[in-house]
């Protein structure tokens, strides 16, 4: 599979959790020749505990700190493709250092989907109470406007099939390269 000649440079992935941005952003850094990262899995790494382990020891203000020390270090990296944590864009100097250092693509999808997607996974510390939907509700309403407001992009991964999804991703960033110079 050819690598496109214009595809340069660095892509964010934003959206809230179980959007798609890890399996979107793995699939996409494969077929572009970017090298993939994960924010959460870079704190986990540098932690040596999960992400729901430094909610519940530090709260969430203290695990935002260390999110925004790994995206400061990311971003400066080249030909990458980041999948942030839902909540990365809360700091104005997340979206700075974002938008500043490549290209933003917001993947949006409904909250049934978002739901689905995340009601059987133990490590989502947010999702923790007794009414999920009404929390992914909440936060969709905060965070979206700040997702569209950096975003380059909008993709909605509703029911998309992850192949074609990252085929028509590639085409629409290369076109977006190409208008940039």
């Amino acid at each position: 599979m050819p690598v496109m000649d214009n595809m340069a440079g660095n892509l964010f992935l934003v959206g809230l959790m179980g959007a798609g941005k890890t399996t979107v952003g793995r699939a996409l850094a494969k077929r572009t020749g970017k090298t993939f990262y994960d924010s959460d899995h870079e704190i986990e790494a540098r932690c040596g505990v999960r992400v729901a382990t430094i909610f519940d020891i530090e709260g969430e203000q203290r695990f935002r700190d260390r999110e925004s020390a790994v995206i400061t270090d990311l971003v400066k990296l080249d030909n990458i493709v980041l999948a942030t944590g839902g909540g990365a864009v809360l700091r104005p100097e997340n979206r700075e250092l974002l938008s500043r250092n490549g290209r933003i693509i917001y993947l949006r999808a409904t909250i049934d989907d978002l739901l689905a997607r995340t009601q059987h996974d133990r490590n989502r510390p947010l999702l923790r109470t007794a009414d999920p939907r009404a929390k992914l509700q909440s936060l969709f309403e905060e965070r979206d406007p700040l997702y569209r407001s950096i975003a380059d992009l909008v993709v909605d991964t509703t029911q998309q099939n992850v192949n074609l999804l990252v085929c028509d991703l590639e085409e629409i960033v290369h076109t977006l390269n190409l208008q940039r110079k």
